[in-house]
C-alpha cells in the first residue's frame, strides 16, 4: 500500500527510520546543501510529496521529492540547486510547478522486490497535481567506472535500445525520459580527517582518488588539508500530466 505522509502523518518517525543500505556512501553525508531539505523540513512544508510503501502497515521504502518553479532549463548543478531553488521558492511564496524526486530508498531487508519501481510510480501519482516530475538519477552502477564520464555511461545501451544501467533502464521501462547529465550534481567538501573517517582510506596523496561508492574521483590536496567530491547525475522527466520535456544546458 502506497501513502503520502499528508494521508498518515503519524507514519513520518518510521518512513524516515528506514535505513539505507550498509554499502551506501557515507560521504554524501557531507553535502551542505542537503541540509535544506532535511526530513523535518520536507514532512512539515511538503508531506503530500513524500511517499511510503507500507507492508502490514509498517514502511518498508519511501520516495522523497520537493517542489520548485521551473526554469528556462534543468540545472547543471542537479540535486543541490534544485534543493536550493525549493528553498528560494518557498521562502519567497513563489507557486512550484515542478516536483523533484530526491531520494528513494528502500529497507535493505526488503530490496529486490520492485519495492523501487512501485516507490517511483507512487511519486508520479503524488506530483500530478503539478506540471511535471524531475529526478537527478544516481545510477550506482556507475561506481565500478569512476573514470568513465557521465554522459558516456549514461549513452551505453543494450541491443535491445534500453539503457545498459539497471536503474536508468527501471526509469525508462517506467516512462522516463533522459533528457542529459548534469555534471557537477552533488558536491562534497571536507577535511581528509572527515574523508578518513567516512571512508577508511588514508588520503595521504595528492589528486584523483577513487572511493568505493563514489560516481567519480574525489580530489585531494593533502596540503590545504581538504577534499573534494563533485558527483555527476543523470536528469530523467517523468509524465505526470501533458509535459513534453525541458531543454538541457
Amino acid at each position: 500500500m502506497l501513502v503520502t505522509l499528508a494521508e498518515r502523518p503519524d507514519l513520518a518517525s518510521a518512513t524516515y527510520s528506514i535505513p539505507y543500505s550498509p554499502d551506501s556512501p557515507k560521504f554524501m553525508t557531507g553535502s551542505l546543501t542537503s541540509l535544506l531539505v532535511r526530513g523535518r523540513r520536507v514532512v512539515r512544508r511538503w508531506p503530500h510529496l513524500v511517499v511510503a510503501l507500507l507492508e502490514a502497515d509498517i514502511p518498508v521504502a519511501r520516495g522523497i521529492m520537493v517542489p520548485f518553479r521551473s526554469r528556462a532549463s534543468l540545472p547543471a548543478r542537479g540535486w543541490d540547486e534544485v534543493a536550493v531553488w525549493a528553498a528560494e521558492d518557498a521562502l519567497d511564496d513563489v507557486a512550484p510547478d515542478t516536483a523533484c524526486a530526491l531520494e528513494i530508498a528502500v529497507h535493505p531487508d526488503h530490496q529486490g522486490r520492485g519495492h523501487s519501481r512501485v516507490v517511483l510510480e507512487g511519486m508520479r501519482a503524488a506530483a500530478a497535481g503539478l506540471t511535471s516530475l524531475v529526478i537527478p538519477v544516481r545510477p550506482p552502477d556507475k561506481a565500478a567506472v569512476p573514470a568513465t564520464p557521465m554522459r558516456e555511461y549514461a549513452a551505453q545501451t543494450r541491443a535491445d535500445g534500453l539503457p545498459a544501467d539497471r536503474w536508468l533502464r527501471t526509469h525508462v521501462r517506467a516512462g522516463g525520459r533522459i533528457e542529459g547529465v548534469a555534471p557537477c550534481s552533488a558536491t562534497v567538501q571536507a577535511s581528509l580527517a572527515d574523508w578518513r573517517r567516512w571512508t577508511g582510506l588514508p588520503f595521504d596523496r595528492d589528486g584523483a582518488v577513487v572511493v568505493p561508492g563514489a560516481l567519480a574521483p574525489v580530489f585531494v590536496s593533502t596540503v590545504e588539508d581538504f577534499a573534494v567530491y563533485v558527483e555527476p547525475n543523470v536528469w530523467v522527466s517523468h509524465r505526470v500530466g501533458g509535459f513534453q520535456g525541458y531543454p538541457f544546458v
